[in-house]
């Protein structure tokens, strides 16, 4: 039998159903209905596609919402339908991973016996999988966490609660038992939760503030890319509220507050209504998308990439319960050096407007 649906009922089921920053989600299997692909449950096709996996083990991974149609979860009676896109996705890498504790540097703003807020620079991959198995937060939590009795970073009740891009920077918490776990994840599950974030982005954003709604899911045609579904029948529900804090010509400061979490949101969100953020590279925000054609320009906002080298994005602010004491936590991280010079590189611009 496949190990990749071992132990499947004990999946948390808010890893699985609440879309994060950094999905949290990994494919395992993916199956393209055939064109003349006749009506059939789910849990048939799977069970017909899948080698040396039962039928009840993928009923069982249904039950979890692990099995996806189009990117939705689906019960195990779901008819297939040409051209359905069948996807198993689990809340962990396809091959087990051995976490190896590794001295990284980190910068705890908090701590207590329940749980760690870490201010995550940029660049720094928050769990191992393909590509980023050693080197990353995880490796670095569990050295850290190294002497802790009740710490094992294989887990999966223990550890990360949410994630946020590699390359986007800041503030994320860590349980460090069960409880606080299970007790933060419904936070964020039930979106009681405080985030919110701070980001350049591309143009001069004609309100001064303003409400995002789109379905986010994966791009039916490049699934290394979100985009938003205005017709409603793809993805998830999504809501990003955003507030103008600086304008800098042909950029714009912005603070993001979350009243979701999907995969990519503030960046498919702010795309989608025509700011992509600076130097996004997934999302083309690593061109010249505002501003003039004159070379010196172009060299301007070359060195600008070449100061803040990803995407400007930055999580500032973080607020939840402490699982135990039910006290209120509020935190709030700087925004980092990079993200700083560009800014004031941009001031600098609009000062002189000699480019």
């Amino acid at each position: 039998m496949n190990d990749s649906f071992d132990n499947i009922e004990d999946l948390p089921e808010d890893e699985l159903t609440e879309g994060q920053e950094d999905s949290g989600l990994y494919e395992h299997y993916r199956f393209v209905a055939d064109k003349g692909q006749g009506m059939i449950r789910v849990d048939k096709y799977l069970a017909m596609h899948i080698v040396g996996v039962s039928r009840n083990r993928i009923q069982q991974a249904a039950e979890a919402n692990c099995i996806l149609v189009n990117e939705n979860p689906v019960k195990s009676n779901y008819k297939i339908k040409p051209l359905d896109v069948i996807s198993v996705v689990m809340n962990r890498p396809p091959r087990e991973l051995e976490i190896i504790p590794e001295d990284i540097p980190l910068d705890v703003v908090y701590e207590d016996d329940d749980l760690m807020v870490i201010n995550k620079p940029p660049g720094l991959v928050v769990h191992p999988g393909f590509g980023n198995y050693q080197g990353t937060m995880v490796n670095a939590v569990a050295y850290r966490l190294k002497d802790t009795p009740e710490y094992d970073a294989k887990d999966p009740r223990l550890g990360i609660v949410h994630r946020i891009d590699k390359d986007t920077s800041g503030l994320i918490v860590v349980a460090k038992n069960a409880y606080s776990k299970a007790h933060l994840s419904a936070q964020f599950f039930n979106k009681t939760t405080k985030r919110q974030y701070v980001a350049l982005v591309w143009g001069a954003i004609e309100e001064d503030e303003g409400r995002i709604e789109g379905n986010i899911g994966r791009d039916l045609k490049d699934r290394m890319l979100m985009t938003v579904f205005k017709d409603g029948d793809h993805g998830k529900p999504a809501i990003t509220h955003y507030k103008v804090l600086e304008r800098l010509g042909y950029v714009s400061l912005v603070q993001c507050r979350l009243e979701t979490g999907r995969t990519h949101q503030i960046r498919v969100h702010m795309k989608y209504i025509g700011h992509t953020l600076f130097n996004d590279e997934r999302y083309g925000g690593h061109e010249v998308l505002k501003g003039t054609h004159f070379a010196k320009y172009k060299q301007f906002v070359q060195n600008c990439f070449n100061i803040c080298p990803r995407q400007a994005l930055h999580a500032q602010t973080l607020g939840f319960i402490q699982p135990r004491t039910g006290e209120e936590l509020m935190f709030e991280a700087p925004i980092p050096d990079d993200m700083s010079q560009l800014l004031e590189k941009w001031r600098g611009y609009i000062a002189n407007r000699e480019i």
